[in-house]
């Protein structure tokens, strides 16, 4: 039986996220991975084959790990506005649970260096996306968004608005208070309270 790898891909870009959270994307390095995990260089460059792989590969698992459990819990209501209110509060019980990951998330894909990744990166990003969006617009007839105003109100209240209460702490390194989750449903609830379903 084969060995496993002592410095696997999951584990180097565990320390990529580690370098992003603490000092943004700039810090990730190839150098600074296999500093940080005790790899040789080698092993870093035999799994990425370069700073901009690297990069690609921290932005996407953490994005799509993210996008996994929004899209179950979208999909886990049969009712919009409960599906809505999930959706929200699922933003911050996961940045409660991943800080890391979450800090990354308040940088954009840019600025790990989307401009320069590969095909096969690009369309991973824009896949997930795409999955995200199409749930989103159809929730958003689900609740009766008939027009562009409607449907900005409900990516503001199950995107924007928890992304919003979360980013305050993350910044400023503190905890996300206990009440976060309970607040971000209410607002949620109030910014979509107008609306009614067809």
């Amino acid at each position: 039986m084969a060995r496993p790898p002592r410095f696997d891909t999951g584990k180097l870009l565990d320390a990529a996220v580690a370098l992003a959270a603490a000092g943004g994307p700039a810090a990730v390095t190839m150098s600074a991975v296999a500093q940080a995990t005790g790899a040789p260089s080698g092993s870093v460059y035999h799994r990425f084959a370069g700073r901009t792989a690297l990069l690609a590969e921290v932005w996407l698992r953490t994005v799509e790990r993210f996008q996994q459990g929004y899209l179950a819990v979208l999909d886990g209501e049969a009712d919009p506005r409960r599906a809505a209110r999930a959706a929200s509060r699922h933003v911050v019980a996961w940045c409660r649970e991943n800080p890391d990951e979450a800090t990354l998330l308040l940088y954009g894909a840019a600025d790990f260096g989307r401009a320069d990744w590969s095909g096969e990166h690009a369309a991973r990003a824009d896949l997930g996306n795409g999955r995200v969006f199409a749930r989103l617009g159809g929730l958003a007839v689900s609740l009766g968004a008939g027009d562009e105003q409607a449907r900005d109100r409900v990516a503001l209240a199950l995107v924007d608005l928890p992304l919003t209460v979360v980013r305050r702490h993350l910044r400023a390194g503190t905890p996300l208070p206990p009440y976060a989750e309970d607040l971000t449903e209410e607002c949620t609830e109030a910014l979509l309270g107008s609306m009614t379903a067809p």
